[in-house]
């Protein structure tokens, strides 16, 4: 369908307003969200899906609210060219006020379009624009998706493999309507962030489409001497109104930009999301690979369990991928999600109970004791931040290179010591590591954290916990220390500041088992991804090498 991009021209804009800004606030730590202004002076049009995918031939019910008499709604599916696939002007708009607690309960809102996907339907990220106009010509525009997944029981797809969308990682940093897993408005002071969460409400800004050039978490150089720590996400964000966690998830920073590159490259593949992948392990069996890319850090124990399977039983997974944290539950057919992480322990109405098994904390913490390090060869735990803020501001941004030798670097002139993707920035943000010592100049697991026995270290960088703070003029950090604490009392029992000192620092890694009749690559980083977009033919390579061993039948 022939139709112009609704991203041109000039949207989201308001008049000038004025506020006031004390001098001991700061922005980038303050918690601030997406919510509709419900002024008919200004319309809107704000719109949700009755769920996160569907089979060809489901219908998509489409929800919403606007204060717009009439709002364009357009379906897009995406990818190297963006090709319009449904577009229906003229929608009647209906406002129906936000509830106070949507983040939580979702938004309860009337139907508005249904549009049924055809039975030869492509698999893949479907993206939603709701638009409508205001007086002044510009437009309001709001983004969704949804996604196509393959049809059930299918045969065996050689050459074809199946990319799970980290989708339980961008729902927690969904804060649309006021709280997220991180910040909100939600507990009985208004100022915690939501264990519950729900998928029945829009997404915020950011997380579904970004202009070109957004910057990323990561620093774009090594911040110089002396330098004040600058976090330009927050600011970029605040500054064009966007969510402040939008650099943080979704499938505009981090999943589109694999799913471009391989589809320039000519791989063949279809999209599912971790719901499809908790409630419908079976999609698995048709393909030889799985590929995650980008900030993975949420899991229920069904999906890693049906994760164990597929490799146990001869598949192959290929995680170019950071953070792997957190157990989670789905409830309600996925239309809600629980994780009280740190609190845990304390709130989370399973603890000590008979389903004490689905505590939604770490995967490491002491009551839930499930090391993720068995799943993918990689925890969070071990890794976390390098390259942003005062998060090792001036690490080398790239892996360093142990054993280059292994079937992943064939063909790329790799030697012991070169930095992989360092140009490109590819060891950032959140990474993943393990315990590890140096025999004879080459790194080993310890094996104490559930690492595989047969796993291989390829390369390794360091990673903080925290950001270390200095003192220096105008320095203001974000994190800062003030989680060591609590997550090395979640980790260990002990939060004396010699266990604060063991879980100090980490590393990111990548590494290489197999398992059963399968086989794991993890490059554990989230940045990854910056390597393919940016052209860095290590990074590249390394990809290439993965997918093309993982595909071969």
């Amino acid at each position: 369908m022939s139709r112009a991009r609704p991203e041109f021209g000039a949207f989201n804009q308001r008049p000038r307003p004025t506020s006031v800004m004390h001098p001991d606030q700061g922005w980038h730590v303050s918690h601030w969200y997406e919510a509709p202004r419900e002024d008919p002076a200004l319309p809107e049009v704000y719109v949700y899906t009755n769920a996160m995918s569907y089979a060809p031939g489901e219908t998509v019910v489409f929800h919403g609210s606007s204060t717009a008499p009439r709002f364009s709604l357009e379906i897009w599916r995406d990818g190297v060219t963006p090709d319009c696939v449904h577009a229906r002007d003229d929608v009647p708009g209906e406002f129906v006020a936000m509830p106070p607690t949507a983040y939580r309960d979702g938004c309860g809102w009337p139907e508005v379009h249904r549009w049924t996907v055809p039975t030869d339907a492509a698999s893949g990220f479907y993206r939603i624009a709701a638009w409508c106009e205001r007086a002044d010509g510009s437009r309001f525009l709001q983004h969704h998706f949804f996604v196509v997944r393959p049809a059930a029981g299918q045969p065996r797809q050689p050459g074809r493999f199946l990319f799970l969308l980290s989708t339980s990682t961008w729902t927690a940093y969904n804060d649309w309507g006021g709280a997220n897993s991180y910040d909100g408005i939600d507990g009985p002071n208004g100022k915690q962030f939501s264990p519950t969460l729900s998928i029945l409400r829009p997404w915020t800004r950011g997380l579904v489409w970004l202009p070109p050039g957004a910057p990323r978490l990561c620093d774009p150089l090594p911040r110089g001497a002396g330098e004040a720590p600058r976090y330009p996400t927050k600011e970029w964000a605040y500054t064009n109104g966007y969510a402040q966690y939008y650099a943080s998830s979704g499938w505009a920073q981090f999943e589109r930009h694999f799913a471009v590159w391989a589809e320039r490259e000519g791989y063949a593949f279809d999209t599912i999301t971790q719901t499809d992948l908790h409630y419908r392990p079976e999609l698995l069996d048709a393909y030889s690979a799985v590929v995650i890319a980008g900030h993975d850090e949420y899991w229920t124990r069904q999906m890693r369990e049906a994760i164990d399977r597929y490799v146990d039983g001869g598949g192959r997974v290929a995680r170019f991928a950071g953070n792997f944290m957190w157990q989670i539950r789905l409830e309600e057919e996925g239309a809600r999600q629980v994780c009280y992480k740190a609190r845990a322990d304390t709130e989370d109405p399973v603890a000590g109970g008979p389903d004490k098994t689905y505590l939604t904390g770490a995967w490491e913490q002491q009551s839930v004791n499930w090391p993720g390090a068995t799943t993918f060869g990689v925890n969070g735990w071990r890794g976390t931040y390098s390259s942003w803020g005062g998060f090792a501001p001036r690490a080398s941004r790239g892996f360093t290179v142990y054993r280059p030798r292994h079937w992943a670097f064939a063909g790329l002139d790799m030697h012991y010591g070169d930095v992989l993707g360092a140009e490109a920035g590819i060891f950032a943000y959140e990474v993943d590591g393990v315990e590890y010592t140096f025999r004879h100049g080459l790194p080993y697991p310890t094996h104490e954290d559930g690492v595989p026995m047969n796993t291989e270290i390829l390369a390794l960088s360091p990673a903080v916990h925290d950001e270390e703070m200095h003192d220096g003029e105008g320095f203001r950090y974000y994190i800062k220390a003030d989680g060591a604490a609590r997550r090395t009392r979640a980790l260990c029992g002990d939060d004396s500041p010699e266990a604060i000192e063991r879980y100090k620092y980490g590393c990111g890694v990548i590494v290489s088992f197999t398992r059963g009749k399968g086989e794991v690559f993890t490059a554990g980083s989230c940045e990854w991804v910056m390597g393919l977009t940016r052209n860095c033919p290590y990074t590249q390579g390394v990809t290439r090498n993965v997918l093309n061993r993982f595909l071969a039948e």
